[in-house]
Parts: C-alpha cells; structure tokens; sequence
C-alpha cells in the first residue's frame, strides 16, 4: 500500500516539511485550553508523533505552554519483555527530561483491571486464547485502560483532543476508515471520535509513507533523549511472533 502513495518528503526539503508540521502542532496547540492525550505504543510511528509534539512545544516560550500533554501507553502485562522494557524505560527517560526542560508533557503507564487481565479472562473465565477472529485481549487489555484514562480526561476538562500516528498507508482499509472521518471534521485537521464523546482526533503524520517515519526519525535526534537508532534496530530483529 505504502509504495501506492507518494512520500511527503517529495520534491521538497525534509526540514521545511517538519517546519510546516511543526507550525500546525503550535497552532492547534495554543488555540484553546483543552488537553492532548498522545497514544504512544513506543512503535515507530507513535514515536514520530510525540517526537513532533515535543519539538514543536519546545519551540514555544513557556508562557505558552498552557495545557497539559498525557503521553498514554498502556502494559498488557503479558508484552514481548524486550518490547515491554523498552517502553517503559522510554517513559521513565521521557519523564525526566520533561522536567528538565519544562515542558507540559505527562507520561503515564496505564494497564488493565484484574477482572479485565489476561490470565483472568483465560483461567478464571474460561475464555479461549485469542487467535485471528476472536481477539477478545485487545479490546479489554490495550483498549478499555486508555479509553477510561481519556473519558476521565474529558469529565475533568469537558474535552480532550486525542494524537495518533495512524497513518492512511497503513493499509486500504485504515485509509478508507480515515477519509471517511475526515468527511466529518468539524475543525480543520480534527476528526470526531465515534467511540469516545468530546474528543476528537488529530492524526499528524496521516499521509506520511512507511519510509517517511524512518527518515524523519532518523534525521531528526529523540529530543527525551531514546536513540531511535535503537528503534530501527528493534524493528529490523522483529518477528511476526
């Protein structure tokens, strides 16, 4: 799907694209006081993302940094450990350098409730092991935690705007789902969430190609201080498994 679309970076300078990117994260950022929520799987993609949110906030004096930025991602408790390690030493660092340099963004590891756990769904309710057409742990391990951590965003601050960095090359399908939200934006660039109410989405990476993401993260140093070298290498040692 990917080689069917064109890179962003085409017939154009890699740094006056992520300027441009750059420059509509500040805007959509200062434009009102309701709270970002970034999903962040510590994939590629979701790293991009955050990557850019944190360039563009640093960017800005900090009287402007007026709202909160939630950096969400949630622990099965049954992830690859290597992967699982990796993203919660990414928040820990993330964190950190947050701090130091003043910047409104809030990491937070969210996991699933007892009774929506893995082992006691599969031990304790019967619940068979989840397998292509019956992905029952998705919804209940990955989902739930980071829709209630955002419904409790909205019933604290009336709205949230949630970043993602689903991307339309992904696949014909993702990129049917995206066009016809898009249909639905009531604000420029903002999506409406038929899941979650208040909240709408913002995708910035939406029409980036998979080559994109790894040139942008490859180019462009992790600004918390995670060697996105490191990223590349994980992905290059991955199996389907």
């Amino acid at each position: 799907m990917s080689s069917a679309r064109t890179s962003a970076f085409a017939d154009a300078n890699i740094a006056d694209v992520i300027e441009g990117i750059l420059e509509e994260i500040r805007a959509l950022y200062t434009l009102d006081e309701v709270p970002w929520v970034v999903g962040y799987s510590g994939g590629k993609d979701s790293t991009a993302v955050l990557q850019l949110v944190w360039m563009a906030l640093d960017a800005l004096p900090p009287e402007k940094r007026t709202k909160p930025v939630h950096v969400i991602s949630t622990d099965t408790l049954v992830e690859n450990p290597i992967v699982a390690r990796w993203v919660a030493n990414s928040l820990e660092t993330m964190g950190g350098a947050a701090e130091r340099e003043d910047l409104p963004i809030q990491p937070h590891r969210l996991t699933p409730t007892p009774r929506d756990s893995f082992w006691v769904n599969l031990l304790g309710k019967g619940y068979p092991a989840p397998r292509h057409k019956f992905r029952w742990c998705t919804e209940r391990l990955k989902i739930s935690p980071s829709n209630q951590f955002i419904l409790d965003v909205v019933q604290n601050s009336g709205e949230a705007i949630l970043l993602l960095g689903t991307r339309k090359a992904e696949s014909s399908k993702r990129a049917a789902t995206m066009a016809k939200h898009e249909k639905r934006r009531v604000r420029e660039r903002l999506s409406p969430n038929s899941r979650l109410p208040n909240c709408q989405i913002y995708t910035p990476i939406e029409d980036w190609i998979n080559d994109d993401v790894w040139v942008f993260l490859m180019q462009f140093a992790n600004p918390w201080g995670y060697a996105n070298k490191d990223l590349l290498t994980m992905y290059r040692g991955a199996t389907e498994d």
